[in-house]
């Protein structure tokens, strides 16, 4: 009977990650929403972040989890974003520290700037994760549109993700 148990886990557990690895979120149009987030740590994320911005798909973009060594007169230099456009709409968030500090920073300016709907850019590994600890932060019923940026994980990547998001699922049951 263990036996018998235990393969059940192991196939269910097995094809849990080969659908996590084939499925990876992709990036959405010009979808509208009132902000947008960036969460810091890979390739393209924050470029696209700009260009949500600058598209007009969002009129706020909050950047969440920038070192503390980043100084803003540098970062917009990086990304050719004028002193009016970081002024007006661009806030770069230094408390975050992992992907669950970056729902709870996201939440707290999402409540300040009273944004209504928001925009989500990490990596496609990423976005599943990242939703999920943002839809634990946010209010319930809060519009989150994921907009992957596309990347070319390796397979420990993929393992270690499907991992951590599997260890998050577990935490939030025994928390309801």
């Amino acid at each position: 009977m263990i036996h018998r148990l235990f393969s059940v886990t192991l196939i269910v557990w097995f094809l849990g990650f080969v659908l996590f690895a084939v499925s990876l979120p992709q990036p959405v149009g010009n979808a509208g929403t009132d902000g947008v987030v960036v969460l810091t740590g890979g390739k393209g994320r924050i470029d696209r972040g700009f260009e949500v911005l600058r598209q007009g798909w969002a009129r706020r973009l909050l950047i969440s989890g920038v070192d503390h060594n980043v100084k803003p007169r540098e970062f917009a230099a990086r990304y050719k974003a004028n002193a009016a456009l970081m002024a007006c709409c661009v806030t770069l968030g230094y408390r975050a520290t992992d992907t669950v500090t970056n729902g709870t920073e996201t939440a707290d300016w999402v409540k300040a700037t009273q944004i209504g709907s928001l925009r989500l850019v990490t990596s496609d590994w990423h976005m599943r994760r990242a939703s999920l600890e943002l839809r634990r932060a946010l209010p319930p019923g809060f519009t989150i549109v994921e907009d992957a940026v596309p990347t070319q994980p390796s397979l420990y990547v993929l393992f270690l993700e499907y991992h951590k998001l599997m260890a998050r699922y577990i935490s939030g049951l025994w928390k309801h």
